[in-house]
């Protein structure tokens, strides 16, 4: 049994929303925004891997402070999964010793408190009877989603992403997914400002989810602050023929 718990799904800040970071039972994060930060130390201790989605900050704003706090402590590097132009991205312009210290050197060469591990679209990382698909998607940065199977369940993660084929198709060749979260950012009012920025608004949503040949559970992510309530229900008019929820923060789901 494979356990989900969303720490973060928000597009933005404030009170009681935290950016995207998903808990794969207590070891792997799917990205590594602000909701990491409601973790405990011991909780924070036990993460070995972080699949990143993409180089933008919402994304992987507390990876910085989460190893800053830890790094004295454990005893195996955190293993850091992104594409190439994400893993530069981290090293060019964060970890690079103006911005953050490079913790891929810290406390020591030899034993760093992370290390990073490239991954291209398409490869399946296999994990302690887990599998996660990185699977490309359509954004303004070089971008991947996750299917995430644990042998008893499965689910996928969108990322940030707008309109594209490969996503629906590849979830399309296995034989089930029992939950799908996939962000829609922007209401139907900002399509011109949504397509621009490489992400869904309701209509684009229900144009693309339509290829997908599965019915799980479909939460709505990365909404923008002040406008969940919108566009989750401009999400459920636009995909009438499936059942579409928020998704707040907190939830814990088992697959």
């Amino acid at each position: 049994i494979m356990k989900l718990r969303v720490l973060g799904c928000s597009g933005g800040i404030g009170v009681g929303l935290r950016t995207t970071s998903l808990l794969v039972d207590d070891d792997v994060l799917i990205d590594c925004g602000s909701g990491v930060g409601d973790l405990t130390l011991d909780q924070m201790r036990k993460i070995r891997h972080i699949f990143l989605t993409h180089s933008h900050m919402e994304h992987f704003a507390f990876l910085p402070l989460l190893v800053d706090s830890i790094f004295d402590t454990i005893k195996e590097p955190i293993v850091i999964h992104g594409q190439p132009e994400t893993i530069a991205a981290l090293q060019e312009h964060i970890f690079n010793w103006v911005i953050w210290p490079d913790f891929a050197k810290l406390p020591t060469l030899e034993k760093p408190v992370m290390r990073y591990e490239v991954m291209q679209a398409g490869e399946i990382y296999r994990l302690n009877g887990r599998s996660l698909e990185m699977i490309r998607v359509n954004h303004i940065v070089p971008c991947v989603g996750y299917r995430v199977d644990g042998g008893s369940g499965a689910f996928a993660f969108s990322g940030d992403t707008s309109t594209q084929d490969n996503f629906w198709e590849t979830l399309n060749r296995y034989e089930s997914l029992d939950l799908l979260i996939v962000e829609a950012a922007f209401a139907n009012s900002e399509q011109e400002l949504s397509i621009k920025a490489g992400h869904y608004t309701p209509t684009l949503l229900g144009a693309d989810i339509a290829k997908l040949r599965h019915y799980p559970k479909v939460f709505i992510s990365h909404t923008k602050p002040g406008q969940e309530e919108l566009i989750v229900k401009e999400c459920q008019q636009a995909i009438a023929d499936r059942e579409i929820m928020s998704l707040f923060g907190g939830e814990e789901f088992t697959l």
